[in-house]
C-alpha cells in the first residue's frame, strides 16, 4: 500500500480518456490516492494523442505545464505520442518513464520498480500486441465510454494510429456485455461503445458488431447505448435497421467520410466512396429522420487541388447531416502520404478547414431548428455553470435546464425549444 498523490491528464479522443480512467482506478485500488485541486502530487500521468501535429505540440505543451506545476513528481508519459515518438518524449526536460500503448497498462508495476529501471522507456512492438485491454470511464456516472475494440487493421495513407494502437481487436461478446452490466450497476445510465474501428469487433472470431449490439439490447435496466465513430462500410443496413427499432440503441450516428471527393478518398486508400457514403445517410434519414449525424472531415491532404476541395464541399453540403468534425491535415512520419503530391499550403489548409466549419454550423442550426417542438427524452447530467444544468436527448440535441439535483442522472420528457 502506498499514500502517494496521482494526477492524470488526458489528451485526445474519448478511448483515451476510458483507459485513464481504468488505470486510475487500478492505481485507487492499489492505495494511490486522487490529488485533489491544489495539493501536491507525487505522480503525474499524462496519456497522450499523436492524430495530428497539433496533438503532438499539445503532449509537449502539457508536459511542460504539468511538470512545472509539480516539479517533484514523477514523470509518466504515455498514450499514443509515446509510442510513435518514445525518444522525442524521454529527451524533453523532467520526463522520468515512458510507456507505450500496452505497458501502459501495466503502470502499477512499472511504479513499483521505477527506481530500478535504467531505462527510461519502456515500450514493445504494438504491431505484435494480440492481447485486447478492456477500459471503462468511471468519472461521469451518468455517461461513460467502454472501450470495446481497439487497434485497425486498415492503414489509411494518412493515419498513423495502427502504429500507435496495433492491429484489430477486441473481447469477445460475453465480457462486453458483463463490462456494460458493471458500468451500470455503478450507476451509469448511458454508455457510448468506443474504440478505434468499433464495426471491426469480432473480426479473428466468428462473432460481429451487429451481434453485440443485439445482446446488449437484451439487458433489462434502464440504460442507453450509444454508437461512437464507425466506418461506413462497416455500418450496415442491418444495424441502422436494429437501431430504429431498438428500445435502448440511441438514433446517434458519427461516420467519418473524411473527403467529398472519390479521387480523395483513393489516395487515401479508404474502402468506401462518396456513393455508399451518400446512400447510408440515405438509409439512417429513410429509418430514423431525427436521427443526428456526426461526419468526420479532413482538409488539406496531399493531393487535394482546389477543384477537388470544391467537389468534395459540394457533396458535403448535399449531405442531410447534423455536424461536422473538421481536422486539418498535417504530416505523419512513416504513413504513405507523405509520397503523394501537391501540397497544401499552409494557409490554405486553414481557409478550407475555415470553410467547412463554417458549413457545419450552418448544418447544426438548421437540425436543431428542424427538432424545435418536438418531444425527446432528456438525460440530465451533474454538471452545473450558472445555475443551469445540461442533458441530451436520444438523438444528441444538448438541452438546458435550471439546475436541480434530485434530476441528475434522471429522464425526464421535455418539449425542445421551451424554457425549462
Amino acid at each position: 500500500m502506498t499514500d502517494k498523490k496521482v494526477v492524470f491528464h488526458t489528451l485526445g479522443c474519448k478511448l483515451n480518456f476510458a483507459e485513464t480512467s481504468s488505470i486510475g482506478q487500478q492505481l485507487l485500488e492499489n492505495g494511490y490516492k486522487r490529488a485533489s485541486k491544489g495539493e501536491n502530487a507525487d505522480i503525474c500521468i499524462i496519456n497522450t494523442c499523436s492524430v495530428t501535429d497539433v496533438a503532438d505540440h499539445k503532449c509537449r505543451q502539457a508536459i511542460s505545464h504539468f511538470k512545472n506545476l509539480y516539479p517533484a513528481a514523477t514523470m509518466i508519459v504515455t498514450g499514443c505520442y509515446a509510442q510513435l515518438k518514445p525518444d522525442e518524449i524521454a529527451k524533453i526536460e523532467g520526463v522520468d518513464l515512458v510507456l507505450g500503448s500496452n505497458e501502459k497498462f501495466d503502470l502499477i508495476n512499472y511504479l513499483k520498480n521505477i527506481n530500478e529501471k535504467k531505462n527510461k522507456i519502456q515500450r514493445s512492438d504494438i504491431l505484435k500486441v494480440k492481447e485486447f485491454r478492456p477500459s471503462c470511464s468511471h468519472a461521469d456516472r451518468t455517461r461513460v465510454f467502454l472501450k470495446i475494440q481497439d487497434g485497425c487493421d486498415y492503414y489509411c495513407t494518412y493515419c498513423a494510429i495502427p502504429f500507435a494502437r496495433g492491429h484489430s481487436r477486441s473481447a469477445n461478446i460475453a465480457q462486453t456485455v458483463a463490462a456494460a452490466e458493471q458500468a451500470i450497476a455503478k450507476g451509469a445510465r448511458e454508455i457510448i461503445l468506443t474504440g478505434v474501428n468499433i464495426g471491426d469487433f469480432g473480426n479473428k472470431s466468428e462473432e460481429n458488431f451487429l451481434e453485440l449490439i443485439k445482446k446488449l439490447d437484451e439487458i433489462k435496466d434502464e440504460v442507453r447505448f450509444r454508437i461512437s465513430s464507425i466506418e461506413p462500410n462497416l455500418l450496415s443496413d442491418e444495424i441502422v435497421g436494429f437501431v430504429s427499432q431498438s428500445q435502448h440503441f440511441m438514433p446517434h450516428f458519427h461516420i467519418p467520410l473524411q473527403s467529398g471527393a472519390d479521387e480523395i478518398l483513393q489516395l487515401m486508400k479508404r474502402r468506401y466512396n462518396t456513393e455508399l457514403f451518400s446512400y447510408k445517410i440515405h438509409k439512417i434519414k429513410e429509418l430514423l429522420p431525427n436521427a443526428f449525424i456526426g461526419v468526420d472531415v479532413i482538409t488539406g491532404v496531399r493531393g487535394e487541388t482546389e477543384e477537388l476541395f470544391e467537389k468534395s464541399y459540394n457533396f458535403i453540403k448535399n449531405l442531410n447531416i447534423s455536424a461536422l468534425h473538421v481536422f486539418t491535415y498535417s504530416e505523419r512520419a512513416g504513413t504513405k502520404m507523405l509520397e503523394i503530391q501537391p501540397i497544401v499550403p499552409v494557409k490554405e489548409k486553414k481557409h478550407r478547414s475555415d470553410l467547412i466549419r463554417a458549413l457545419s454550423a450552418e448544418k447544426t442550426e438548421k437540425f436543431y431548428l428542424s427538432q424545435i417542438g418536438k418531444t425527446v427524452n432528456v438525460l440530465w447530467e451533474s454538471r452545473c455553470k450558472d445555475n443551469l444544468m445540461c442533458g441530451f436527448s436520444e438523438n444528441y440535441i444538448k438541452i438546458y435546464g435550471k439546475y436541480d439535483k434530485n434530476k441528475v442522472n434522471k429522464i425526464e420528457k421535455v418539449k425542445v425549444g421551451e424554457i425549462l
